[in-house]
């Protein structure tokens, strides 16, 4: 009797019958069958596959969204696998949708979507549980399976980005108005300290022109000069400065009324009559302190 040759390929197992009735599993490398009595039924390929699936569903808070799978399988080794495998199931991935879609049914809508977000693989670790035990029993093993993404409608998406933009935008504006009230504060700091160092340099000038016009005075007092002529040489002296510093100055606009040296002595003039005014004003209120009173008319008379 003629023997007929047959080869398998690296990572494929073949199914052989005879007379319709399943014999053995061949390996990889040259196999043998008897002609007219077995046949080679079918190769199961022992490489890992993946399949992809989408589900639709709802969260906890009534989002609907859609649910990208991806699960890579393979058959089992052992030539009970590979039988199991050939013969239980005519489409396994049709079981294993069947069995993921189970699971996320019952997994999400018991989750908010951030949660759903933030529990992505721990979805795709029961998904890999349930179909590692069901499957089992169909000669295939789970190899990973992956929630690949959790995308709700657009229209959600669009107002969780206005949500997190307002949300952004409140932040950024509480802390600009932080900045601006730090701004305003040492601003107003700085504005206090320069007034203060103002305040303590024109203190200090006029310190020093006192301390200058005293020693002037000594000194002109010293010369045998009358006080007042002193007075007057002394503010005509500040005058005639005060006229240079003007004219020196390239952006001075201002205008002295009246100007002329004889404004100086009107100045002293005044200046020595509300002095004498308010001596003989003080000397008259002395008087009336020091008057004793009228007596009083009897009532009696």
């Amino acid at each position: 009797m003629p023997i007929f040759f047959f080869t398998v390929e690296q990572q494929e197992r073949a199914i052989v019958e005879r007379f319709g009735r399943f014999v053995r599993v061949g390996s990889p490398g040259l196999q043998r069958k008897t002609p007219f009595v077995e046949r080679v039924a079918g190769k199961m390929s022992l490489q890992v596959e993946q399949l992809n699936a989408e589900i639709e569903t709802k969260t906890k808070d009534n989002v609907f969204v859609h649910v990208k799978l991806a699960v890579q399988y393979k058959v089992g080794d052992s030539p009970q696998q590979v039988k199991d495998a050939f013969y239980k199931l005519e489409d396994p991935e049709v079981q294993m949708k069947s069995y993921a879609f189970d699971v996320v049914r019952s997994h999400i809508p018991s989750l908010d979507l951030d949660e759903a977000y933030a529990d992505a693989d721990t979805i795709a670790m029961h998904i890999q549980e349930t179909l590692h035990r069901q499957m089992a029993d169909y000669g295939y093993e789970i190899v990973k399976a992956l929630v690949t993404n959790i995308e709700p409608d657009q229209r959600v998406k669009d107002a969780m980005n206005n949500i997190n933009a307002a949300q952004r935008n409140q932040v950024a504006a509480s802390a600009q108005g932080d900045a601006q009230k730090t701004l305003a504060v040492k601003k107003a700091e700085g504005e206090k300290e320069t007034m203060r160092l103002q305040g303590e340099g024109v203190a200090a000038e006029r310190r020093a022109i006192a301390e200058g016009l005293r020693e002037s005075l000594e000194i002109i007092a010293e010369q045998g000069l009358d006080p007042r002529e002193a007075m007057a040489l002394v503010a005509l002296t500040q005058y005639t400065d005060m006229v240079r510093a003007l004219g020196e100055g390239s952006k001075t606009n201002t205008i002295l009324l009246p100007h002329s040296p004889m404004g100086v002595g009107d100045l002293m003039a005044q200046i020595r009559d509300g002095i004498l005014i308010g001596d003989l004003a003080s000397e008259s209120t002395s008087q009336r302190a020091l008057r004793p009173a009228a007596p009083t008319p009897d009532s009696s008379n």
